[in-house]
This record gives C-alpha cells, structure tokens and sequence, in this order.
C-alpha cells in the first residue's frame, strides 16, 4: 500500500519547518530575558538556573522514548500531541506566580518538545525519502531550524524589553496553534508502524533514566564541580543506567526502543557523532556571545538581540548554498567545508577584547560561523535517517536530537567551566577584562570541537551515502520484524 503521507509534500514540510523553528527559538528566546524573570517572579541566583535546566531535562532525558513512540502510535499523532502539550505549557508558564510554577511549565514544555521534535524529522524523512526533494526539503528544515536559535536572541531580548518577560513563554502558543492547524490539514495520518512484539518497558525506563540522569549531572556542575561527590554520584549511576540499557537491548525478545544494529550504519553513527560535536560548539557560543555584548560591551538586551540578525542570515545563506552546492557535492563534502568554515569563524570570534565593538569583533564572525552551520546542518540531518528502514525513522529521529541535545548540555557545561576558570572564578572579582577572557577561551574551544567533527566526517563517513536502491528496499521490506533485528 503506496504511503499517504507524501500527499501533500509541501503543508508536511511547512509545520515540521515550523515545529522546528519554535523548539529552536524556544531554546534561546528565554535566555536574554533571565534577568527581568528572576526580578518579577523573586528567583534566587542559583535557582534561576532551573528555567533552563528543567526544559533541557526532560527534553534531553525523553528524546528516545518520543522518537519510538512516533514510530509505534503514528508520527502524526504524537506531532499533534506534542504541540498540545507545548503550548499549554507555554502558556502556563506566562501566567506563572511563583519559581516553581515556571520550573514546572518549563519541565512540560521539554516534555512536549521531546514528543514533537523526532516526530516531525520523522515525518520529513518519510515525506522526502530520495532525490533532489530530500535535498530541498532538509535544507529548509535546517534554515528555519538553525534560525530560530539565532533570531531567538534577537525576539527574546525585543519582547524583554518592549512587551515583558512573560510574552517569551506567550510567543509559543500563536505559533503552535499555526503548526498544528498546518499539521492536521495538510499531513495524512497513515497508518502508525506494525507492532512486532510487545514494547520494552525496561529498556524504555533504563534508558529515560539514564539520559535524564546524565544531563541532570551535567547541567549542575553549575553549582557542584565535576570532581564532587554529587557530580560523580549521579554520572556513575547515569553511566550504569545506561551500560544496563544496552545490555537489555541487546538481549530482549521485546520490540527494543533502540536497535543497537543502527549503529551499523556509518551514516546514521557518522551523523549523531557529527551533532554531538556541533551541539557541544555552538550552544555555547550562542552564550559566550551573548554576554560579551552585554556584560564586556554593556550593550541593552534589544540591541543585543538585533547584532545577532546577520549571524541568523547567514545560517539562512549557508542552507540556501548548501541545497545548491549538493548537486554536485556530497553530504560529506558540506561537512567538512562547513566544519572548516564554523571553527573558523569561532576561532576569529576567541579575539575579541574588552574593547572591542560588534563591527570589529562580532560582525565578521558572526558571518563565517553562521554560513559554515547553515552548510552542514541539513546535510548532517539527512544523513542521520538516510538507510534508515522506514519504522525505525522515529527512533533515528529521536536519536539525532538525542545527541545535540546531549552535546549541548555538555558542551555549556565542560565549556562554561573552563569559561569561569580562566575568567578567575569565585576567587577574584569579575571585571570586563576578566570576563572577555572567559568568553574568548570558550569561543576558542568551540572551534577545536568543530575541527573534530570535521575529523569525524572525514574518517566516520564514507565518500558516497547509501544509495537511494537500499534505502528504497529497507522502506518496503515485507519482514520489518527481520530487518530491525528481531526473532
């Protein structure tokens, strides 16, 4: 039976772009705006961590579980639910009182992103399987995807300052209403994946578990180094959690939530490789860069929020070139040339000083990075599912966001650390100077992680990507069961 799901390419591909877009946002939109929320709601310093952390918790820590229940319940389904689950959240996280009411709504708007997001890059896979549509399709996905990271900064420092911290949380709603009417009208529901066997509740919790643990452990090296006893608590039964998730795996008579033979793929390996490292670069770049403006260069959260305009049209640029340059390129190829391009553009930006301005410090950089992300981040997405039978694209999905996700907590963490250090920790008082250090040393390290992932593409990934031959005869395989891995 022919899939319904490409019946209409186009509305598919504008409410997973969408989708995207508004989980990227939302990862920096909030950002700028932490000053004004810990005044108007009363957070303690330490506490107001939490507004990020509890979004990047749950987000990071379901990840796997939504992508296998895209693939088992209906992409469409779980899509829809998802973006329920988002903008309820959202908006009750506006109309929060107190701390722990916005801790909370954040924690359900991971929970909810989580749910949308491999659901979404599973529809787009299935929508475009092959061809210069594929092509097409995860180039715009990886324009409005890198875009709203950037223009996030610029929406959340405008809305700061012009209309109130709570419209950073109100911005979702409009936008998930949008996503879901495209959604429900414009994507067939076909029918969800065959249901071998009964689902691995185990490895399911040992693997929620595990990754939650795992992020929750880095994002608090904020208050407790990595050689404390808590930190090293909490990784060590992470790390446990997760070796007993791929021993059940490996041994279940269930469905399992991830087939360890993915990884077999070189692309599908190559790719989430490849994203834990740009994940682990640039979010902290998007940080580092954003308070060198505001605390070294005293420049309002606006302003702030309008210098990082050119960093977006860029990503948006290096989308655009990289639809064109595929056809005579391959995936590998943008890899290595936009991996090249962003750790220079990140080593340029490890020479700003105290008195730098955004023409001479910011500017320049801010184009080569942006351009060298927007090259590889399409490419980098269409690998990670190109191969991939079509009932295992959810968990291939989920997988994906799995590793950026990851990557970014970590990267922020080990990164920031370093950052804090070198800009004379607690023991000194923090000026200008101190602080441009701090920043400049993360930059510069952000570009040596890109240097590896170039390294990465150039070892992991092969010179051509599976032919559009297999992957066609993985989608129509009549023995899934088989070709998962399962008896």
């Amino acid at each position: 039976m022919k899939d319904d799901l490409a019946v209409r390419p186009g509305r598919t591909l504008a409410a997973v772009a969408l989708v995207q877009f508004m989980v990227s946002l939302d990862l920096s939109v909030v950002n700028v705006g932490l000053p004004r929320i810990a005044a108007g709601l009363g957070f303690g310093a330490v506490d107001l961590t939490w507004v990020i952390h509890a979004y990047a918790l749950t987000f990071g820590g379901l990840l796997l579980l939504g992508g296998k229940a895209a693939d088992r319940y209906g992409r469409k389904r779980i899509l829809l639910l998802g973006l329920g689950l988002f903008a309820l959240a959202s908006l009750a996280g506006g109309f929060a009182q107190e701390p722990g009411h916005l801790v909370a709504a954040r924690a359900v708007q991971g929970v909810g992103a989580a749910l949308l997001a491999p659901a979404g890059l599973a529809l787009l896979t299935a929508t475009f399987p092959t061809g210069r549509a594929r092509v097409r399709a995860f180039g715009t996905w990886s324009a409005t995807n890198a875009a709203g990271g950037a223009l996030g900064v610029l929406l959340g420092g405008l809305l700061t300052e012009y209309a109130g911290w709570r419209w950073v949380m109100f911005v979702n709603v409009p936008m998930a209403a949008c996503a879901s009417a495209l959604a429900w009208r414009g994507v067939a529901a076909g029918p969800p994946a065959a249901r071998g066997g009964r689902p691995d509740v185990l490895g399911a919790v040992l693997a929620t578990a595990g990754m939650t643990l795992l992020v929750f452990g880095v994002v608090r090296t904020d208050r407790h180094a990595w050689t404390s006893p808590a930190t090293l608590t909490t990784l060590t039964v992470a790390a446990a959690l997760l070796a007993a998730f791929i021993r059940v795996e490996t041994a279940t008579t269930r469905e399992p939530l991830l087939r360890l033979g993915l990884f077999a793929n070189r692309s599908v390996a190559g790719a989430n490789a490849y994203t834990f490292l740009i994940g682990a670069a640039m979010t902290p770049s998007f940080y580092f860069v954003s308070l060198y403006l505001q605390q070294v260069l005293g420049t309002g959260p606006a302003r702030t929020g309008l210098m990082f305009l050119p960093f977006a049209l860029a990503v948006v640029a290096g989308s655009v070139l990289a639809v064109t340059f595929s056809r005579r390129l391959a995936p590998r190829a943008l890899l290595v040339v936009g991996g090249l391009l962003g750790a220079t553009g990140l080593a340029w930006f490890g020479l700003i000083s105290p008195g730098g301005a955004f023409l001479t410090d910011v500017l320049g950089p801010s184009i080569v990075t942006g351009a060298g992300f927007g090259l590889c981040l399409g490419p980098v997405t269409s690998l990670a599912t190109l191969g991939v039978a079509s009932h295992e694209t959810g968990t291939a999905a989920g997988l994906l966001n799995s590793s950026r996700q990851i990557g970014a907590s970590i990267g922020l963490a080990v990164l920031g650390a370093a950052a804090h250090r070198r800009g004379g920790g607690t023991a000194t008082p923090t000026t200008p100077t101190t602080l441009n250090d701090g920043y400049a040393l993360g930059l510069s390290l952000g570009a040596v992680l890109l240097a590896a992932a170039v390294l990465v593409a150039l070892t992991v990934l092969g010179r051509s990507t599976p032919s559009a031959r297999i992957e066609r005869t993985e989608d129509h395989d009549p023995h899934p069961a088989r070709s998962s891995g399962r008896p």
